[in-house]
């Protein structure tokens, strides 16, 4: 996908879907969010009955049932071998979790709690019951996977704060089920390679979400990441690129690739989880990296090291048709499930415009434009993969033309318009919707936060999403299989950044795609996510602690600053303290901007129902603090292409810089230039490293007069002229740099507008931090 994406997509309103005709089987403060409440002692949260993430169908306390106390030695009771294999599941889970080892066995014991598997014709799909009381927990369903989610939630009973050994619980009785049978993440590893290890950590932490879709894009324009062993030099070739001078890649060949055999090891430690993986082989566009190993099939490609969309797509002959048949032959043999997904998104069809073969496939067809090529190709591939018992889908592009094979599915991405226009004509259809779906979106304007695309999406916005509009009939919404978030990994490169963006969000996916509209509720699910935190420690995922943090502001006031405290949407309430001393449900209560002394330690978190449910953030503040904005804390003046860029690190390790590569301006809203007679703006040269869509290729440039170029500084405008300009040191893509300027003598609250001037777009100039001076 472009790394351009449309701002628009909206939520529609509720409309409840009954999903059952479809079952798919199956350094930085960048701290993991449950670490950081394991670390810093935060304690359950009193809330609902069953502390379970998605919210489940039905929960209620049977009447006069007891609590039971599952202890070291419990036996869990399954009495056939596919029950046993989710019996040692559920066992070596508590063990790594809980520190509980739990014996397995084919018949209950002579004494004793135990927790029971057993089978119930009565109930079909993914559906489970969960009866915990009177000395035993009783997990009941009619299939395997329905067995399986019944043991990932009594896990989540088990598994209610951050403690080990053992626990007591509480009476209850779940009848559960999924409103949607497409319940999925989408990882990117063409662009940034992934080890096995990171993806089968993201599957388990999938399966204990009920997510039981994967859809894996293992090629694209920058890296073609599947062994294809009739095609060897698309990994000896396709796998590789060189990363321009002073990217975050580094020097050098950048890489990898998936064997077979690690594939199948892959989809099998999936299928065990009850997910299907969904492999992405790109056609016809974002091919370069296949095109440059066997450039036979297309029109020709250049390098693939830059992001954005390549102009390279494959021929319209039945040679490259048969190529990719061959490629999806091997595909096939290794993705047992029923759905291969083919892309068809961004082509550029001015390639075929200029090639006699196209033109005259397109001269057959009766075809008007180079369009036609391309619903010519999805038939093609969706008649050869139908032969072979498989389904395609693709991006909603495949709509245009106004012909789709009747067994496409289409996976929206341009809001929700594709799923409906698809559902409405008789398709199948998945939401996967940009901005509000992409998790390279950061979740919180955050200097320290991992770096992605600049739009910010946070956990409320996703939860708040409704994946049927209302505007479809109940027949057309029948075809709506359900959603998934996608981790475009363009600016995520690290496993630690790639967990962050993924969780918690992926949490909420799974509530939007399993649970039952009216159950649905934020207020529930926060007071459900310090449970939720400590499960994400106990595994080793490193989630982000976004929405249960509170970020610290200060400006320059009277006789020291004013304080003001910030937190996401949300129950509880912030507390704090100004001298450095640890916050408590007794502290004082933030309901407004507060004044303190300066120098002054704040410290800040969220409680709930008076117990800490999030980090403590602390800021020391002082007067030059109160003077000081990171890139993050400033505007875009274009916020088109917001991007917050990984470039070189400063003394606190890797670090992230907030800028629009097609228009180097910010603004610093209402700074306080009382007593202020210069400023210092540290900046990073960053290299363009874009391939920028048709429609979107316009790059701002101001006129420089030195010739490594100047940053200006205006005041309330950015067409005004400059109130001070100063020359830039010149430096190579990768370094870093400081420039200081005289401001005029101001006062009051005035508008600061930064803006660099360069002879060229490459590289770039992304500023960091700007530091008010007072006199001296």
């Amino acid at each position: 996908m472009s790394w351009w994406v449309a701002r628009d997509c909206a939520s529609a309103p509720r409309q409840s879907v009954v999903g059952t005709a479809r079952v798919v089987r199956g350094g930085l403060a960048r701290l993991a969010l449950g670490a950081a409440l394991a670390l810093t002692g935060v304690a359950a949260v009193a809330g609902p009955m069953a502390n379970v993430v998605p919210e489940p169908l039905s929960v209620s306390a049977p009447a006069q049932a007891e609590p039971v106390s599952i202890r070291d030695g419990a036996t869990i009771v399954a009495a056939d071998p596919q029950a046993a294999k989710v019996a040692r599941y559920l066992a070596d889970l508590t063990l790594r979790t809980r520190g509980l080892r739990l014996a397995v066995a084919a018949a209950p014991p002579a004494a004793g709690p135990a927790i029971v598997l057993t089978r119930a014709s009565r109930l079909s799909g993914e559906a489970y019951e969960l009866e915990v009381g009177d000395g035993r927990a009783a997990i009941s369903a009619g299939t395997d996977a329905g067995l399986f989610y019944g043991a990932g939630t009594l896990w989540q009973l088990m598994t209610p704060d951050g403690r080990r050994g053992p626990v007591t619980l509480p009476p209850v009785h779940i009848a559960d089920q999924p409103r949607f049978a497409w319940r999925g993440l989408m990882l990117d590893s063409a662009r940034h390679f992934q080890p096995p290890a990171e993806i089968e950590k993201i599957l388990d932490a999938m399966a204990l979400h009920k997510l039981n879709v994967l859809h894996w894009r293992l090629t694209d324009d920058q890296g073609w990441r599947l062994q294809i062993r009739k095609y060897p030099r698309l990994t000896e070739v396709g796998a590789w690129r060189t990363p321009p001078e002073g990217s975050p890649d580094g020097t050098g060949r950048y890489g990898g690739f998936y064997t077979q055999d690690e594939v199948r090891r892959i989809v099998a430690y999936a299928a065990a989880r009850h997910i299907t993986v969904v492999p992405e082989i790109e056609m016809p566009g974002h091919a370069t990296s296949a095109l440059l190993a066997y450039p036979q099939f297309g029109a020709g490609a250049a390098a693939q090291g830059k992001w954005g969309v390549s102009p390279y797509v494959y021929s319209a002959d039945d040679r490259a048709v048969g190529f990719l048949e061959d490629v999806l032959t091997e595909v096939m043999a290794l993705f047992p499930g029923r759905y291969v997904h083919v892309g068809g998104d961004e082509v550029q069809h001015e390639r075929w415009n200029a090639s006699p073969a196209a033109q005259a496939r397109l001269r057959a067809l009766g075809g008007q434009d180079a369009a036609a090529l391309q619903v010519d190709l999805t038939h093609r591939i969706a008649d050869f993969l139908q032969a072979h018992g498989r389904r395609l889908v693709g991006w909603d592009e495949i709509l245009q033309g106004g012909s789709l094979p009747g067994e496409a599915v289409v996976m929206s991405w341009h809001g929700v318009d594709g799923a409906t226009a698809a559902a409405a004509a008789g398709h199948d259809a998945v939401l996967a919707p940009a901005p509000m779906m992409y998790f390279d979106n950061w979740q919180a304007a955050d200097p320290a936060g991992p770096p992605g695309r600049g739009f910010l999406v946070t956990l409320h916005d996703v939860y708040g999403f409704e994946p049927a509009p209302a505007s479809l009939s109940a027949d057309a919404a029948r075809h709506i299989l359900g959603l998934q978030g996608a981790l475009w990994t363009e600016h995520i490169r690290t496993s630690a950044e790639l967990e962050a963006m993924a969780f918690p969000r992926a949490a909420a996916v799974a509530e939007d795609a399993w649970s039952a509209p009216e159950r649905k509720d934020w207020n529930s699910f926060v007071a459900r996510l310090p449970a939720q935190a400590a499960r994400y420690a106990a595994l080793g995922v490193g989630a982000s602690p976004a929405v249960l943090s509170v970020r610290i502001a200060a400006a320059p006031a009277a006789g020291g600053a004013t304080v003001t405290l910030a937190r996401q949407a949300g129950p509880g309430e912030v507390r704090y303290t100004a001298d450095g001393s640890e916050p408590t449900g007794a502290s004082p209560r933030y309901d407004a901007p507060f004044a303190v002394a300066l120098p002054s330690q704040v410290r800040a978190a969220l409680f709930l129902d008076g117990v800490r449910a999030g980090p403590v953030a602390a800021r020391r503040i002082d007067a030059a603090a109160t003077r000081r904005r990171a890139s993050q804390d400033l505007t875009l003046c274009n916020p088109g292409l917001a991007l917050n860029l990984e470039g070189p690190a400063d003394a606190a390790g890797p670090h992230a810089y907030l800028t629009n590569p097609q228009d180097a301006c910010w603004i610093y809203p209402a700074a306080d230039l009382t007593g202020v007679e210069a400023l210092t703006a540290t900046f990073a040269r960053l290299p363009f490293n874009f391939s920028l869509d048709a429609g979107h290729n316009t790059v701002t440039l101001h006129p420089p007069r030195q010739p490594a170029g100047e940053l200006e500084v205006r005041e309330d405008g950015c067409q005004t002229d400059p109130v001070a300009v100063a020359a830039v040191p010149p430096g190579a893509p990768g370094q870093r740099g400081a420039v200081r300027l005289a401001l005029p003598p101001r006062a009051g609250l005035h508008d600061l507008c930064f803006s660099f001037t360069a002879q060229a777009i490459d590289p770039m100039l992304a500023l960091d931090v700007v530091q008010l001076e007072p006199a001296r």
